[in-house]
């Protein structure tokens, strides 16, 4: 089973932006019927590299677990709903994820499961999903600490991308993050007090009625967000 997490950076332009929101509804009907897909996601984004509590109408993401790599191969080559980003985006950025570790459900179900779950994560760039849907009286709380937390990450050593994304803004959300190893990705998750505060909050106050971590060995990337490949050079 493979795994990949595309970012989307669109044109400007009010049309561009007015055609993306409207395939939030209309594209996972077509998306479901796409050979070898398992599961599929689009996914909004905020300011601030997505941690921001304004949208982001020129990113979206896209989280897809696939059959075989053939046919996610397929899909990025020529079908119709991705040629139609692909003809209105500025640019685009895909990473090849191999599952590592997963828990929790997504909707219900975990879409990660069945993958090579005991596989060794090896030496080399580690990926990171994180996705939660926020109690709605929540909500306030969560969002007053997104900012400073997402400020903290933003100078992390070994981190190479960090994006938040979402489903349905404010209460479904999502974090998506590259780092240079495992070690470096556990370097902040457990020594970061900031990080700490806020994972124990969750619990204490009970933020989330649904949560899912998933850890993900990086194969490989291809095209850029905000100009760079996260992946280059290491």
């Amino acid at each position: 089973m493979l795994t990949t997490l595309t970012v989307i950076t669109l044109k400007p332009g009010a049309n561009v932006a007015r055609w993306a929101l409207a395939q939030m509804a209309t594209a996972p009907p077509r998306l479901r019927r796409v050979a070898g897909l398992r599961f599929c996601q689009l996914l909004g984004s905020g300011a601030d590299n997505g941690f921001g509590f304004w949208p982001n109408l020129r990113r979206y993401g896209l989280i897809a677990t696939w059959a075989r790599a053939e046919d996610a191969a397929a899909f990025f080559a020529s079908h119709p709903v991705w040629a139609a980003y692909a003809q209105r985006s500025h640019e685009t950025w895909t990473a090849e994820l191999a599952p590592l570790q997963a828990h929790g459900a997504w909707n219900g179900t975990n879409p990660f499961e069945g993958g090579d779950l005991a596989a060794p994560g090896g030496v080399g760039p580690v990926a990171v999903l994180t996705r939660a849907s926020i109690r709605l009286r929540r909500a306030p709380r969560f969002w007053r600490f997104v900012e400073p937390t997402s400020r903290a990450l933003a100078g992390t050593e070994g981190l190479r991308l960090a994006i938040g994304l979402g489903e349905l803004p404010l209460v479904r959300q999502a974090t998506f993050s590259i780092w240079d190893s495992a070690a470096a990705m556990q370097q902040y998750a457990y020594r970061d007090a900031r990080h700490r505060e806020v994972i124990q909050l969750t619990r204490r106050e009970g933020w989330y009625s649904e949560e899912l971590f998933a850890r993900f060995r990086v194969l490989r990337s291809t095209g850029t967000v905000d100009g760079v490949d996260p992946l280059a050079g290491g």
